[in-house]
Parts: structure tokens; C-alpha cells; sequence
């Protein structure tokens, strides 16, 4: 949740700073400044701007070290990137050692920054400064917060990440005899994470810091789906089973003993570890709250969680309103497309309707998949109106794995590798078929697939004028905003003709205004999970399965819900400001290559970003008059 050509080089942002202070040279010269002192500052101006220039390319090799000290240590992150220099590697980070380590990392980096004036840096570069050292920031910060012992829940846990590399299907790549010793390597240090993370458990334990027992109910399944009694039975034999042809005979039949040698003596005896301990000990230190108010500091915690997440200032109450207000808002809506539609009966009515009717069921997974792959071809159209650039690279539509899709959202995201060798992945949960509404299809395509995450994740990845932590960035907000942003062009793209299709785009901003309710009602308000599901069916068209997955998922990453509507409303905020400014001189593909074109940004830095564009836009205008 949640990556090429460059969009604008930096001569051509400068070229738009120098026009906007066109007027400004004007009015010096109708001032009759003398050349002496024009001279002296011309001078001054070409000093600053070497002195900027070289602070800029000093800065950049500062970046491109940390990034690839970066990688070093954390060679998961090079792995989902592309590079393979460290895929035989896999730190314990769960273990003291490493983040105390991890501590000093960020701490250091921080250090360095601190040798840049950031007085004399313009443009990108001022902009990675900020970016860098709010980062940095961030993470010490969040070392306050003990999440290593609370490492293991239903929506993410390190025991499937492992299962989905293994497998092969995912960015762990399986087509060298190197890249089959480099993940036999990766394989043999699985163990001791999950291992630690059984230590880090029992110590949460004894402190107070469990996870709800709703929550860890469901891992169980999960690790049970993944365990077998021989290793050629597991998804880590997968990859065994598809070795390339070309690999010699000594090579094949020694990859296979080593694979089952590490299966069947490691990785499934450390799965079996977990899991009995989850299920025969842990489950019975449990909680039954469901909100972090139930942790100890857990308010702290979760202001915390809301700050980075939305990269602003909001209050939990303050989101919780904002949501109110959104959810009245579009119930307005929706009455009206109702009433257009002819229907007899209120809301609840209308939701019952659309969650029962077999009209909107999916007769297969296959005539699901059918579907949303018919959609590329009318959006990519549509897309050419709005658009000015695109990305390179592509992107596939497949099915939830299996043993994640009970607890999975109805779609998700995967980024392709920097080297295009594997494209981006739309994930669509084919998970209880008649819970999968066709109504549902357009609006999920434009999030996750275009113009929504594909979209912006690969721009931003294919970026050449940024700095590589940039490129890879997760601005929460931004990434999520702009997808929900991306749903509400629907019309403008040329889809949402059918009511439903158009009414499954309100149900669905609906749902991202739904969050803001619950999610801080869960952490902030103390509300409990039957209170969530009792708001979600009251408020939605919703089905049972979808409301508590999406319950427990906001219960699993605690405040992550909230930045697809604060992300959205700040854009949609960006946007009318700059059309009301700019009137007909306003180009919708030149906002949105704006927008896109550095990659995620925190809000407020988005917002200064934009009022910097419109009042360069304004200026251009004036002097071309």
C-alpha cells in the first residue's frame, strides 16, 4: 500500500524560478538603481548561486552515500528496489544489538546533515533537506515506542513476507544459480528472527505490551497454512520446482538437497516454534481491548502515529470531525444518486441492495480478473486528457496469494523493480467471491492501478532529478491521498457511466471518510471492535467479511487509515485554490504533473510547493501580457 524518463529536469525548474522574478528586475530598473550597485549585485547573485550550485552537488553525494549505506543495512529494502548486492542477507532486527545500531544509523545521518547551510539551498535541493531531516527525525522519535515487542499481528508479519519472497513470486529473484544460494543464505537466518521474536513476545508480556487477541486468532491459521511435514510441499519449494533449464545437473541436484536440507531442518521447525507459541502461550496473555489506549503510553503512541502518518498537525479529535463531517457529506451524495436511480427506500435500504443483489456478484475469479483487465484500455485512454507524462514501466493484476487473503484489503500494490525486470503488481482479493462487488471495480482499478498507485509509485520511482531515498520514499499522505484523488477523476477519465460504478466511487469515498470515524474512534475514543462494526454497517454498503477485515486491519497499523482522506482533501484543497487563481489559464495536466513530479511529499511541504507554482504561473502570465 504502495513506484523512467524525468518528469522536469532541473534546468527546467530554475527556468520557472527565474521567470518568476522577472517582474521584481523591473522594478528595480524603474527605480533607477545605478550600475555601479547593479554591478555589486549581479556579483553577489553569481556568488550565491556557485555557492548554491556546489552546496547542491555536495548534497547529493551526501544522499546517494546514505542511500546506499542504506540498502547495506536494511538488505530487505535493496531487495524490493531491485538490487541484488544483498540478497543473501538478512539482519536479526528484532534483536537489541541491531537497533541500538539502527538508533545510531539514523542519529548519525542526522549529524551529518547538520554541516549543510540550508539557508543557501533552492529548489530539489532544499526540498531533500527538509525531506531527510524530517525522516531522520521521525525515526528517533519513534524509538519512544516498543513496537519490537508487539512484532507479529494478521496484517503484517515477517512470517508471511518470508513465505511471499520464498515463494518466488515476489521480489526475491530466482533466476541465477546465485540467486538460488543467495536466498538459500537468506533462508538459514529466518530462524533466529523468529526465534527473537518469541523472546521480544514473552517480554511484552511481562510489560504490558500484547496485541489483542482478535487480532493474533487469525495468525494462527496463517502460520498453520504455511506449515507442512515436507519441505516439498511448502510455497519455499516452489522456486525448486521452476529452476531454470539451463542449469547444469551437479548444480540442480545441489540446490535441491540444500533446499530441502534448510526447509525441512530451519525454516518449517522455526515456523512450528512460532506457532505453538502463539497458540499454546501467548494467545492466553492477550488483550481484549482493541485500541492503543489499552498499551501502556499508548495515547502518546498513537499521536505519534498520526503525525507521520498524515504529516500534519491534526489532533486525533480533530480528525475524528473532519470524518463526521465527510461521511454526512457524501450520504448527501449518494441520496441524490439514489433518487436519480429510481430506487424506492432510504440508504440502509440502498445498501442492503447492493450487498445482496446477485447482479453485483463476480461469477468466477477468472471473470473478476476478466474484468479489471478490461478496464486498461478505457482508462489508459481517458488517462491522455489528464496526463502529460506517464511511466515506463508496467504492471500485472493477480489474485491475493491464498494464505493472506482472509485478512487482506480488497487491493494492494506492489512496486516494480528500478531495473524493470519485474513490473508492478495490482493485487485483487478474490477471497469470499460474492463479497467482490462489480460496482466496486472501477473505482479500486483508478486507486491502485492507474492513475492512481501504479502511476505515481512508478513515476516516482523512474524520477532522475531527485535523490534515491526520495525516489523509494513512503509518504504515507501523499501516496494514499493522491490514489484516492486518482478515484475521484473517474468521471473526467471517461468512467463511472454506470450509476452503480459511479455510486461504488461515494461508497468507497465514503469508506475513506468511515476510517477517520473509526480509527481514531478505536485509539483515541476507546470505542471497541463491535462499536467499529456497528458504525461501518450502519453508515456503508459494506459486507459483513469487509468490515471486519477492515476493523482488525486498523486495529493491526494504528492510525495508517487516516491518510487516504486527509492525503485526498489536501489535494483536492491544492487543486481549487490553484483554479480559482489561475481561471482559464489553468491546465489540469500541468497541476498534475506538479504534483507528481517529485515524488511523495509531506503535506504541508506539497502545499508551499503548489502556492510556489501557482504564484510562478501567475507571474509568467503577467509578464507575457
Amino acid at each position: 500500500m504502495t513506484f523512467m524518463q524525468p518528469l522536469y529536469s532541473k534546468t527546467r525548474f530554475r527556468q520557472l524560478v527565474v521567470i518568476a522574478t522577472i517582474p521584481l528586475a523591473f522594478s528595480l530598473g524603474a527605480c533607477q538603481t545605478t550600475s555601479d550597485n547593479f554591478s555589486k549585485q549581479s556579483a553577489q547573485a553569481v556568488s550565491d548561486d556557485i555557492h548554491a550550485a556546489s552546496s547542491e552537488k555536495a548534497l547529493n553525494v551526501f544522499f546517494d552515500e546514505f542511500w546506499q549505506a542504506s540498502l547495506q543495512h536494511n538488505p530487505l529494502t535493496a531487495t524490493y528496489v531491485g538490487d541484488a548486492r544483498y540478497n543473501d542477507q538478512l539482519p536479526n532486527f528484532l534483536t537489541a544489538e541491531y537497533r541500538a545500531k539502527d538508533k545510531a544509523f539514523e542519529k548519525a545521518w542526522l549529524e551529518r546533515l547538520e554541516q549543510f547551510d540550508a539557508s543557501k539551498l533552492q529548489g530539489q535541493a532544499k526540498l531533500s533537506y527538509e525531506i531527510f531531516r524530517r525522516d531522520r527525525e521521525e525515526s528517533l522519535e519513534g524509538y519512544a515506542f516498543p513496537g519490537y515487542l508487539i512484532p507479529i499481528n494478521q496484517f503484517y508479519n515477517f512470517a508471511g513476507t518470508m513465505a511471499q519472497l520464498g515463494s518466488g513470486t515476489s521480489a526475491q529473484p530466482f533466476k541465477t544459480v546465485k540467486d538460488y544460494d543467495d536466498w538459500k543464505s537468506r533462508a538459514e537466518k529466518i530462524a533466529p528472527i523468529f526465534d527473537q521474536a518469541i523472546v521480544n513476545m514473552k517480554e511484552g508480556v511481562s510489560k504490558g505490551y500484547v496485541q489483542p487477541e482478535v487480532l493474533m486468532v487469525k495468525v494462527v491459521p496463517q502460520l498453520e497454512a504455511l506449515i507442512k511435514a515436507d519441505a516439498t510441499e511448502t510455497l519455499f519449494w516452489k522456486p525448486v520446482e521452476k529452476m531454470p533449464e539451463d542449469f547444469s545437473k551437479s548444480d540442480r541436484n545441489r540446490i535441491k538437497n540444500e533446499y530441502y536440507g534448510v526447509i525441512q531442518n530451519s525454516v518449517m521447525p522455526a515456523y512450528k516454534r512460532l506457532h505453538a507459541y502463539i497458540k499454546n502461550d501467548y494467545l492466553k496473555h492477550t488483550r481484549d481491548t482493541v485500541g492503543m489506549q489499552g498499551l501502556p503510553n499508548g495515547d502518546a503512541w498513537y499521536a505519534y502515529n498520526v503525525k507521520v502518518i498524515t504529516t500534519t498537525d491534526l489532533t486525533p479529535e480533530q480528525i475524528h470531525q473532519i470524518g463526521l463531517d465527510e461521511v454526512n457529506r457524501i450520504h448527501t451524495a449518494m441520496r441524490s444518486t439514489i433518487s436519480k436511480l429510481g430506487f424506492k427506500g432510504d440508504l440502509q435500504a440502498f445498501f442492503k441492495f447492493l450487498d445482496t443483489d446477485p447482479r453485483f456478484q463476480f461469477e468466477s475469479e477468472e471473470a473478476l480478473l476478466a474484468a479489471y483487465n478490461a478496464l486498461r484500455e478505457k482508462v489508459d485512454a481517458g488517462a491522455d486528457k489528464l496526463f502529460a507524462v506517464k511511466p515506463k514501466a508496467a504492471f500485472e493484476i493477480r489474485p491475493v496469494e491464498a494464505f493472506r487473503a482472509k485478512s487482506a484489503a480488497g487491493g494492494s500494490y506492489n512496486t516494480p523493480s528500478e531495473d524493470g525486470t519485474r513490473p508492478g503488481i495490482f493485487y485483487v482479493n478474490t477471497y469470499d467471491l460474492p463479497s467482490r462487488k462489480t460496482w466496486d471495480m472501477e473505482d479500486l482499478y483508478l486507486h491502485e492501478a492507474i492513475p492512481g498507485h501504479h502511476f505515481q509509485l512508478a513515476i516516482q520511482q523512474e524520477l532522475e532529478n531527485v535523490p534515491a531515498f526520495r525516489r523509494f520514499g513512503r509518504a504515507t499522505a501523499f501516496i494514499e491521498g493522491w490514489a484516492l484523488y486518482a478515484e475521484s477523476l473517474g468521471e473526467e477519465i471517461g468512467v463511472y457511466t454506470d450509476p452503480y460504478m459511479y455510486f461504488g466511487y461515494l461508497q468507497n469515498e465514503l469508506w475513506r471518510a468511515i476510517r477517520l470515524v473509526v480509527d481514531t474512534g478505536l485509539h483515541n475514543k476507546g470505542w471497541t471492535r463491535q462499536q467499529v462494526l456497528d458504525y461501518m454497517m450502519n453508515n456503508s454498503a459494506v459486507s459483513e467479511t469487509q468490515a471486519v477485515s477492515e476493523a482488525e486491519r486498523y486495529m493491526a497499523i494504528p492510525g495508517q487509515a487516516l491518510a487516504y482522506k486527509i492525503g485526498e482533501l489536501k489535494i483536492k484543497e491544492l487543486r481549487a485554490k490553484a483554479e480559482k487563481e489561475l481561471g482559464e489559464r489553468f491546465s489540469i495536466t500541468a497541476f498534475h504533473d506538479q504534483i507528481l513530479k517529485d515524488g511523495a511529499l509531506p503535506l504541508d511541504l506539497l502545499e508551499e510547493k503548489i502556492d510556489r507554482w501557482v504564484a510562478q504561473q501567475k507571474a509568467m502570465f503577467w509578464f507575457g501580457s
